[in-house]
């Protein structure tokens, strides 16, 4: 099929053939042919192999995906083995908290960034998945790669969740897009922050977009074209600093000079906690992008905690829990991660002050 010139130089794995049907009469090629192959193809790896030349229609190849198909067309699909993986897989060790042949869940530790990218073109989570998954990787859009559905910022730590096939990428990708309305999905994280929020528990419903800089993100009015919804829920665990006696149990201290809280994402925009915590007044310990101008708060700290705050360098976020639907087998699949031992220091050394 196609011309031998421009043919794919991937050894071919298999091939198959559809008859149209009557109701497939006036539909698009890769919309019909995405539903006849099944969860294994989503809708992009289809349209690149029709324009791959991969598809023949009555026998004469077609790159079109939009073709319109007449009742009784003879579909044939030359199926290529999936691409080696771009980029090189690394070995680098993981905390593998789950793993099967559709998924991987990972405990991801702070200063592991997630895809290769500007200034991190290796060493990255990418690169070890490559590397563990091995053939294992069935080919994300016809490439042996791992699907990433959610990222975590390269300082923040906690639970992730990777899949390792077409299918598996489709249905985690929906799940986080529709971030859990339809389904079930569950995403928890707990921070440090400085001060301590008027209430227990609240909501921050603020959009979000670009700052100045591009890089950070910033509450905007909700009519600005790149305003994002994003909403978060909060609920304070304990509040520290050297006058929180009140006489009442978890009620506020406005002395107070630092609170855990866990917070749960109703939307996944681009340092939405952190953004949406500052926004409060009260940014997570540690953050250098939105929590700079609190820094000197750490003088007011009793030791050891003054020194242990001054020496953490990172925000204080970690993804403690990430519940959600097996994309296969339909199960529930529920995974936690403890704090990692730097941040559980800082908690411990704010508890004592």
């Amino acid at each position: 099929m196609g011309d031998p010139d421009n043919e794919d130089p991937r050894e071919l794995i298999g091939s198959l053939r559809f008859e149209a049907t009557q109701e497939a009469a006036g539909k698009r090629l890769d919309q019909w042919l995405t539903q006849m192959l099944g969860a294994e193809f989503s809708r992009s790896r289809v349209q690149a192999l029709i324009r791959q030349g991969a598809i023949a229609v009555d026998g004469k190849p077609v790159d079109d995906p939009g073709r319109k198909l007449k009742a009784f067309n003879i579909l044939d699909v030359a199926l290529p083995g999936p691409e080696a993986a771009q980029p090189a897989g690394e070995d680098i060790p993981l905390d593998i908290l789950y793993e099967d042949a559709e998924l991987v869940v990972i405990n991801k530790p702070a200063g592991l960034v997630v895809h290769p990218g500007a200034g991190n073109a290796t060493g990255t989570l990418v690169n070890a998945l490559i590397h563990h998954c091995g053939d294992s990787l069935s080919g994300i859009g016809g490439v042996k790669r791992p699907g990433i559905v959610h990222r975590l910022d390269k300082e923040t730590s906690g639970v992730m969740v990777v899949a390792k096939t077409d299918r598996a990428h489709r249905a985690l990708s929906e799940a986080f897009a529709d971030h859990g309305r339809t389904g079930d999905l569950q995403r928890a994280y707990v921070a440090l922050l400085w001060g301590t929020p008027e209430r227990n528990a609240g909501t921050v419903d603020a959009p979000l977009g670009r700052a100045a800089d591009r890089v950070r993100r910033s509450v905007v009015p909700a009519g600005r074209g790149d305003a994002r919804h994003a909403v978060t829920h909060y609920k304070v665990l304990d509040r520290f600093g050297t006058s929180v006696a009140t006489g009442k149990p978890g009620a506020r201290n406005p002395a107070a000079l630092a609170a855990l809280v866990e917070c749960e994402l109703e939307t996944g925009r681009t340092h939405q906690i952190r953004v949406h915590m500052a926004h409060m007044g009260h940014p997570v310990v540690g953050d250098p992008d939105y929590g700079q101008a609190f820094r000197t708060k750490a003088n007011r700290l009793s030791e050891p905690a003054r020194t242990v705050a001054k020496n953490f360098q990172r925000q204080a976020l970690h993804a403690q829990l990430l519940a959600f639907t097996h994309p296969v087998t339909g199960e529930m699949m529920r995974f936690e991660a403890p704090l990692p031992a730097d941040m559980a220091e800082l908690v411990a050394a704010f508890r004592a002050s």
